[in-house]
């Protein structure tokens, strides 16, 4: 699933819980997010070679989450004015 858009940002903060997540999701969409966006490890979890639409809305609906949450987090730091680079996993 990730073939088209190899280039799409990840960015991963560590959440409450000492959880490395993607900004705005919790670590149960993480991982399945991460699960979507691997077709080896789709494979070797038993999974059909090619991804069926249900699981390409999925990753979408994920991302989509993601980004928002994203963007949100950007424009809140950029209005408090922080100067500072944000502190993001990869």
């Amino acid at each position: 699933m990730s073939e088209p858009k190899k280039d799409a940002p990840r960015r991963y903060i560590v959440d409450g819980a000492g959880q490395r997540v993607l900004v705005g999701l919790k670590i149960s969409e993480t991982i399945e997010f991460e699960t979507l966006d691997n077709p080896d490890a789709r494979l070797s979890a038993g999974a059909e070679a090619e991804p069926c639409v249900r699981e390409d809305e999925r990753w979408l609906e994920l991302y989509i989450k993601h980004e928002r949450a994203w963007n949100d987090w950007m424009a809140e730091t950029r209005a408090r004015g922080r100067v500072e680079k944000p502190r993001l996993l990869n």
